[in-house]
């Protein structure tokens, strides 16, 4: 099958953007073989968002849709991805320090960054694993926050319906320290499912250490889908909770150093870090409403060597991290109200109970050479070893936690016997920059992703199956563009294909397995063109498709076909802003937005239509040092779900809240 050519427009200008996700270090985006989307502070500070999605649709080819609360799932030139093998295909960064362990995802990974008070956050869409390892596969979201000598000193409150409430402020001496922090509370426009959520950043500069700490909690009370053909236009059922007792509490924290210095021409770098997470949950989308305890704690150290010349850059790094890990899910009470099937083998008790010890080591190299008539080409490689002990602490097998079986084939929770796995990828990347001119830069580049298996695909096992034999997932990507400006208008213009090997899916068994393959291509489009003196016309789009390239028949029936479309992947979204700026202090902006048609199920036998949104915003400095914000989502108040799916033989869908009305007071200090 011929993948289609794919175009992207950013809005850039590639001789003044630095970005410092894709090399580890700052780079001019015009001399990058390959994508970034920049999503700048004052845009931050305009949408002031309550959720990730509200920013995230500013970068071309990403939609974040929004679950209960604080929760989320995550599409970066993919699927909407859910189920087995959806976690851990996106690496989520804050100063470029995952914020997990290699192997412990967490599908809703962006409520452990404080993208609310970034400086400015980069997504690069693609593989990244050549630099980042394991989980760089389908992209990375990097927060980069203020540093010690930002200037910046504020105060700022927020407040909305539903009781909601955030306070925030930034402070440091502009030289050697910041502490950014905010805190928030929301009573929740459906039933029972308000959250109260906090966010600390703090940064020292010591000498020639940078010493950062990161703290995030959430604690929230989580509404379940609600069921039924086009149920969330009813706004008294999208109001409903059919779980009032479901929550999530989760916490994480992260402390690095960072030592720079020069040695013999080279930038020498050491950065080493801990981390530590924690989750609690009700697992309301499965019969018996198990509760499910996880987290882990984890150490490493980065080394990077890095030598930049006229004609030639060189980096060279090193990965270590050591991580250990736990998951519990226990039912407290047995279940009694669905079939015989599952009364019988989802029993109450320990399903699960075990730790994992893992090794995450690398070593990587990249560089970029001069050559003639300006071009410039780039190549790298990453080799990784990944290896995981696990021990498990529960009864083998498919049993009940006594020991004894369950009826009708045995219990639905499956518990391999300890048991060690190793895996060790090569992940390579090639690329070429041709600049034409002062104002546009044109590239080629090819790359390699990766993701290991996660932890929860190897040991957390169903039905009969006693070992996870699955291999490293991997995605392949071509990538050509161009970027620059013409007159007052920018752009940034790629073609892009992907093929993905060893997709982890359930058979028709319940079985997990990793021999799925998927290929990738669309269109997307972000441009920006002045209009006069004060207004401002910005676009973005997204033409996809993302298709099945195996045939199968999955657990619960439906059948895959080679051609199809992978579920939950609209062809078509994207927004168009027109913003008006009278004066420096002044911004206002209208935000219409799509979302297209999509695949419900992998058979294709059931769709969501799609949606339209407009967003009203604004911000206005009132005096010197007090600026007043203000923004209306969903202004015409549709009906509409942020996320639908078909299964158990039913639609189920998170409704999209209707029409908000926030304020913002922010006072400089």
């Amino acid at each position: 099958m011929t993948l289609p050519v794919v175009v992207l427009l950013a809005a850039l200008d590639p001789g003044a953007t630095i970005v410092v996700t894709t090399t580890r270090g700052e780079r001019p985006l015009r001399d990058q073989a390959g994508n970034t989307a920049v999503i700048a502070g004052n845009d931050i500070g305009l949408i002031a968002s309550t959720h990730p999605s509200e920013i995230f649709g500013r970068a071309p080819g990403a939609w974040v849709t929004q679950g209960s609360s604080q929760e989320h799932l995550t599409a970066i030139r993919s699927p909407v991805l859910t189920g087995p093998g959806a976690c851990g295909a996106f690496l989520f960064l804050e100063d470029g320090l995952a914020t997990r362990a290699a192997g412990f995802c967490n599908v809703n990974g962006l409520f452990e960054l404080n993208a609310e008070q970034a400086q400015t956050i980069e997504v690069v869409r693609g593989p990244g694993s050549a630099f980042y390892g394991s989980n760089a596969l389908h992209g990375m979201f990097n927060v980069v926050m203020p540093r010690p000598r930002d200037p910046n000193r504020y105060a700022r409150v927020d407040t909305g319906p539903n009781a909601y409430a955030r306070l925030a402020a930034g402070l440091g001496d502009g030289r050697r320290w910041r502490v950014d922090a905010n805190a928030a509370h929301d009573g929740g426009w459906r039933d029972a499912a308000g959250y109260t959520q906090f966010k600390l950043n703090a940064a020292v500069r010591q000498d020639a250490i940078d010493w950062s700490f990161a703290a995030t909690g959430l604690r929230q009370d989580t509404a379940a889908f609600i069921l039924g053909a086009d149920a969330y236009r009813d706004l008294s059922a999208a109001r409903g909770n059919p779980s009032p007792d479901a929550f999530r509490h989760a916490q994480n924290q992260r402390l690095s150093a960072r030592w720079t210095g020069d040695a013999h021409g080279w930038r020498l770098s050491v950065r080493p870090y801990a981390r530590h997470a924690r989750m609690r949950f009700l697992q309301h989308f499965a019969p018996g409403e198990p509760e499910e305890m996880n987290g882990h704690a984890s150490g490493g150290l980065q080394l990077l060597a890095r030598r930049d010349g006229e004609r030639a850059l060189w980096v060279l790094g090193s990965d270590i991290e050591l991580t250990r890990g736990f998951v519990e899910q226990v039912q407290r009470e047995p279940l009694t109200d669905a079939s015989p099937f599952l009364n019988a083998t989802r029993p109450a008790g320990v399903h699960y109970d075990f730790t994992v010890r893992a090794t995450t080591a690398a070593l990587f190299a990249h560089t970029e050479q001069a050559l003639a008539g300006a071009y410039r080409w780039t190549a790298g490689a990453r080799i990784e070893y990944t290896g995981y002990h696990y021990d498990n602490h529960a009864a083998d097998g498919n049993l009940r936690d006594d020991g004894t079986v369950c009826p009708m084939g045995g219990c639905h929770y499956n518990r391999p016997a300890d048991r060690t796995d190793r895996f060790t990828t090569f992940t390579p990347k090639l690329g070429l920059v041709r600049p034409f001119g002062a104002s546009s830069t044109a590239y080629l580049s090819a790359t390699r992703g990766f993701r290991a298996p996660q932890v929860n695909e190897l040991y957390r096992l169903q039905r009969g199956q006693d070992v996870a034999d699955l291999d490293v997932e991997r995605l392949d990507s071509l990538e050509l563009g161009m970027r620059g400006t013409v007159g007052s208008t920018q752009y940034d213009v790629a073609a892009f294909a992907m093929r993905k090997r060893g997709v982890v899916f359930q058979d028709s068994a319940g079985f997990a397995v990793s021999d799925g393959r998927t290929r990738h291509a669309g269109v997307e489009l972000m441009l920006v063109q002045p209009l006069g003196a004060a207004f401002e016309l910005a676009l973005n789009g997204t033409l996809a498709r993302h298709t099945y390239a195996f045939d199968r028949t999955l657990a619960g029936g439906d059948t895959i076909r080679s051609g199809d479309d992978v579920d939950t992947a609209p062809r078509h979204m994207g927004s168009v802003r027109l913003a008006w700026n009278p004066r420096e202090a002044q911004r206002v902006e209208l935000e219409w937005s799509r979302i297209g048609a999509h695949w419900l199920d992998a058979a294709n036998a059931h769709s969501y239509p799609g949606h339209s949104l407009l967003h009203l915003r604004g911000s206005h400095r009132v005096a010197p040092a007090l600026r007043i914000g203000w923004r209306v989502t969903n202004l015409t108040d549709r009906r509409y779900a942020e996320r639908a799916d078909f299964a158990f033989g039913d639609y189920r869908y998170f409704p999209g809240p209707p029409r908000s009305v926030y304020l913002t007071l922010q006072v400089e200090l």
